[in-house]
């Protein structure tokens, strides 16, 4: 009998399923549809359109979904959705067998063993440990983080709030950095430097510091300004972009060093996440390995990490459809 499963990537913008089916032993993509989060007003009546244009003539047997936010108690709320998502209540509406919510960045970790070589950039070969700890992390709209451990012969991915630790600076640079961000904000995690919003801070705090700011911007960004300073480094050789970048792959490198010292990491340090892909010739610069290596009488132990790159966009939807496949297998 062929069996049916279902998987999804959930974001606050665009969400993406997928339905896929086990046929003689072997797993065959039947359907994909991305949609406008915000054109649903709920989650269920996304996910009623997606199966009725997927045609099924039955329910899939188990289904996972990646949801970009915090999930409690097999609950999530979404940051820029008013969508409430039960794993329950889905599967009774919908009569599937298993549903499961995870994190994002847990879908992320989960699908780290099914990336190819086409799909990593290595900043570090290192020397990889089989079954010991990894880490995922990544700097986009925030900074996720995910612990892979190894248990009962596979890799289990747990979620963390991680990015909100506080934020270390290793230089006088950054000593003043974290000073401006202190007085505006009290609290100064590590999400407020790594993030699209983190950038912009990095690139406000550089111009202010200038005597002469460049005439190409002389005033301030907003908010979430990552992708114009991308912009303006890349394209327009701005001084203060370019700097901006460099600080804040210095300040990512140091971060990703701390977190595989606090999980002795020595499966490997994973970089997902919407920034990353886009500034590759910046992490590649040196600035980046160089932070995460100083780790002063464990900087040898550092070389010996291997630091990849995670360059498939779709990520969090194969961690999703790895973990609706193990569902699926693993039903009584």
């Amino acid at each position: 009998m062929n069996k049916q499963f279902l998987y999804g990537d959930i974001g606050g913008t665009k969400t993406i399923l997928q339905m896929a089916e086990i046929k003689h032993g072997e797993i065959h993509q039947q359907f994909t549809q991305h949609y406008e989060s915000q054109a649903f007003a709920t989650f269920s009546d996304l996910l009623k359109d997606f199966l009725a244009c997927a045609e099924t003539t039955c329910s899939p047997l188990s289904a996972c979904f990646a949801v970009a936010g915090p999930i409690v108690a097999q609950q999530a709320t979404l940051t820029n959705l008013p969508w409430q998502i039960h794993s329950d209540d889905i599967a009774r509406q919908f009569s599937i067998t298993t549903v499961k919510l995870i994190n994002d960045f847990e879908a992320a970790a989960l699908a780290v063993e099914a990336l190819s070589s086409d799909d990593l950039i290595t900043l570090q070969t290192g020397d990889i440990h089989e079954q010991a700890m990894r880490v995922v992390l990544g700097a986009g709209t925030g900074m996720g983080v995910a612990w892979l451990t190894w248990l009962n012969d596979r890799y289990y991915a747990f979620a963390t709030e991680a990015g909100h630790m506080d934020f270390a600076p290793t230089n006088e640079l950054q000593i003043r950095l974290l000073e401006t961000l202190h007085h505006k904000f009290g609290h100064v995690s590590v999400e407020r430097l790594l993030s699209g919003s983190g950038l912009t801070s990095i690139f406000n705090f550089l111009q202010s510091n200038h005597e002469k700011p460049s005439d190409l911007l002389a005033t301030q960004l907003k908010e979430d300004s990552g992708a114009t300073i991308t912009t303006l480094a890349q394209i327009h050789n701005h001084p203060t972009a370019i700097q901006s970048l460099n600080v804040f792959a210095e300040i990512y490198g140091a971060y990703a060093g701390n977190l595989v010292l606090a999980g002795l990491c020595r499966g490997g340090v994973y970089i997902a996440g919407g920034i990353a892909p886009r500034i590759i010739h910046v992490l590649k610069s040196g600035n980046f390995m160089r932070a995460f290596c100083d780790k002063g009488r464990f900087s040898s132990l550092m070389h010996e990490i291997p630091v990849h790159i995670i360059t498939n966009p779709e990520i969090s939807l194969l961690g999703a459809k790895r973990e609706a496949l193990y569902l699926l297998t693993n039903q009584n």
